[in-house]
Parts: C-alpha cells; sequence; structure tokens
C-alpha cells in the first residue's frame, strides 16, 4: 500500500469506527441522543421482582400509595410530578361521579336514594371534567392504576347508607360507576373500565359479604376497605383479594392505635379541626407514622404497607406534606417497590400457596 492510500485510508477508518460505535451504544441502551445516561425505569414498572421467590429469599417490601376521590387537577399534578421522580407507582380510586358535569348529575342514582342526589359533589362544570379526563389519562400513561370510590359517597348518617347495602344494591353502584367510564370514553378517557379490577368503599364501610359478592359476580378481584391490628397480608376471600387498613400506634396521641388513612390520622389529631396553623406539626406526626409502619413491615413480616390518603388539603395540607415526604424517601430504597394493588396480585399469584400461606401466618408487624 503506498504511502499517500494509508494516509487516505487512516481518516476514513476513524470516522467509520465511530460512526459504528455509537451506533452499537444506541442500540444497547447506553447512551441516547440528547441525554448522557439513560433514566431509570421506576422499579414496579420494570418489574425486576416480579418472580417466584427463590428458597431462603425475602419478599419485597411494597408500599402501596392510594388516593379516594382523585379528582382535583392540582393534586394530580402533583402526585404524578413526584411519584415519577421517586420510581413509584400508587392506585387512585375514582369517584364516579366526578365524571358527570353538575348538569348531568340526574344520570345518577344510588341505591336507595333520589336520581341526582350524592354525599360528594359531582365533576363541576364540563371544563373541569374534560381536566380531569386529561389528568385520568395521563395518570394511565405513566402506570398509575385506576380503582373505584364507587359514586355517591354515602357513610353511616347518610341512609341506606353502604353500610346497608345488599348485593344487589352494591351491584347497581358498580353498574353505574362503569357506564360513568365508559360514558367518559366518548370524551376521550383512555381507561377502560375492564382494567379497573377493584377499590375502597366510602368511610371504610360495608356489609363486605355482600360487597365481595358483587365484586365477584363483576369481575374485580381486590377490595382495600377492611381494618387489620397491624400490618397484615393480604388474604382471599370469594375471590376478592383484600388489603388490609392497618391499625398502628401514633406517638402524637399517647401511641393510640389509628387506622393509617388521612382522615383518621387527622380526626385522632384535633377531631378534624381545619387548623392550618398545625400545617408542619401534624406532618411530622404522620410521616413518624409512615417510617415506623415501613420499618416495622420491613424488619418483620414484609406484608404491603398501605398508605390510605384522599386527593384534599386537610390542616393545610399536613397530609399532603407527610405523603409526599415519605414516598420521596421510601420508594428508591433496596428491596421496597411502590406498586398497584393490580402489582402485588400478579406477585402473589407467581408464589406457591404454601409460600403465601407462610406468610400470612407471621404475626402482623406491629409499631
Amino acid at each position: 500500500m503506498s504511502a499517500q492510500r494509508a494516509r487516505n485510508w487512516r481518516p476514513i477508518s476513524l470516522w467509520a469506527a465511530l460512526v459504528l460505535t455509537f451506533v452499537i451504544l444506541i442500540t444497547l441502551g447506553t447512551v441516547r441522543p440528547g441525554q448522557d445516561k439513560p433514566t431509570p425505569a421506576p422499579a414496579a414498572a420494570t418489574q425486576e421482582w416480579l418472580h417466584t421467590l427463590r428458597p431462603g429469599e425475602k419478599p419485597p417490601q411494597f408500599v402501596l400509595f392510594s388516593f379516594d376521590g382523585a379528582g382535583a387537577h392540582e393534586h394530580w399534578q402533583k402526585m404524578l410530578e413526584i411519584s415519577q421522580r421517586s420510581n413509584a407507582r400508587f392506585s387512585a380510586f375514582l369517584s364516579g361521579v366526578y365524571l358527570l358535569a353538575d348538569d348531568q348529575k340526574t344520570q345518577y342514582t344510588g341505591p336507595g336514594h333520589p336520581a341526582g342526589k350524592a354525599s360528594i359533589s359531582f365533576g363541576g362544570s364540563p371544563d373541569e371534567v374534560r381536566t380531569r379526563i386529561a389528568d385520568l389519562n395521563t395518570a394511565k400513561d405513566h402506570g398509575i392504576e385506576i380503582g373505584t370510590h364507587y359514586n355517591g359517597h354515602f357513610c353511616k348518617g347518610a341512609e341506606p347508607s353502604v353500610g346497608r347495602w345488599n348485593t344487589q344494591q352494591w351491584q347497581l353502584e358498580i353498574d353505574q360507576f362503569t357506564k360513568f367510564v365508559t360514558q367518559a370514553g366518548n370524551q376521550g378517557l383512555k381507561v377502560d373500565p375492564a382494567d379497573i379490577r377493584g377499590g375502597r368503599t366510602p368511610c371504610l364501610e360495608g356489609r363486605f359479604d355482600a360487597l365481595f359478592a358483587a365484586l365477584a359476580s363483576r369481575n374485580m378481584t381486590y377490595d382495600s376497605s377492611k381494618v387489620s391490628d397491624g400490618i397484615a397480608w393480604p388474604t382471599k376471600d370469594n375471590g376478592i383479594w383484600e388489603f388490609w387498613m392497618p391499625e398502628v400506634r401514633m406517638p402524637a396521641v399517647a401511641n393510640k392505635k389509628v387506622i393509617m388513612m388521612d382522615y383518621n390520622l387527622w380526626y385522632a389529631l384535633n377531631k378534624a379541626k381545619d387548623d392550618k396553623s398545625k400545617r408542619d406539626e401534624y406532618a411530622r406526626a404522620t410521616t413518624e407514622v409512615y417510617r415506623a409502619a415501613y420499618n416495622a413491615a420491613f424488619n418483620g413480616n414484609r406484608a404491603p404497607l398501605v398508605v390510605a390518603n384522599h386527593f384534599n388539603d386537610w390542616a393545610g395540607g399536613a397530609f399532603d406534606l407527610a405523603t409526599e415526604q415519605f414516598m420521596g424517601e421510601v420508594c428508591t430504597r433496596p428491596e421496597t417497590v411502590c406498586a398497584t394493588y393490580s402489582d402485588v396480585i400478579k406477585w402473589m399469584e407467581l408464589q406457591t400457596p404454601v409460600t403465601l400461606e407462610g406468610l400470612r401466618k407471621q404475626p402482623n408487624a406491629q409499631t
């Protein structure tokens, strides 16, 4: 080869090598145009934890953040941002009447109640409903599970309340929820009613034998309304998985046991009086409860930890602050997966009956 040909070949070889290297790196996912390194996917999304436990292996510590109502735009914006930053997925239990504009409220007839009546507000203006649909679509795109908080929110005192409903009345309530979700599809909602697999009852009330029969008849798979003493593994009843709401100790109220839900914690602190001046104090007290519950489960039976809240600004947003802080600090920890209810069901279905029975036989984790 002549000296001239050698001089011409060297730069061409170097350029080809650089191009080839870049193509290979893109193909392998090591480098993407416009970024220095790949963005990690949420732990629940990558699902590296989704396997049958090996001998001696502990379960991941699942943390199940869930929010009742799921209507307020500002809360959707906030929680979606925090969950993405924290590698977390969560579940949102939608109140079906939030998909009905105020001038459509007569489409809903709660069991035993007149048309157009509910114990919560309806969806507001048509523009507000459209915004809510957009929020739900964004949530779905980010792997957030949409469940049901049913419709009229008829708690004890708003009779006939959900605590008195029979199976047929629950079926009517579920069917109307499904109808409202289906109708919203005509306005662009991308949530498939068939993907709604469970939820939580208003005020944690209900005759659960009647409810579970209704859920099973509508091809649903879980509920998260019943209360356990401490943090317990889910159990199955009439084909329905029950994800227990834990009752835990709250140091700020003399270690009294309280259901670990924002409203119940608020009521224990000051009888649910909306004192905004106590925001930071209540946020600290609530975060302390969450941390203790996580540590008890992680170092104990590893039962899924249900952290139940609402989209609200009670006590100046104290419980929002606590949830945001706890989600941010816990969801990136080793052996911890902030997941949806259906995620955990998938994991449980991979385990042997002997494994699950052994997990359930462990004492409930106590704080």
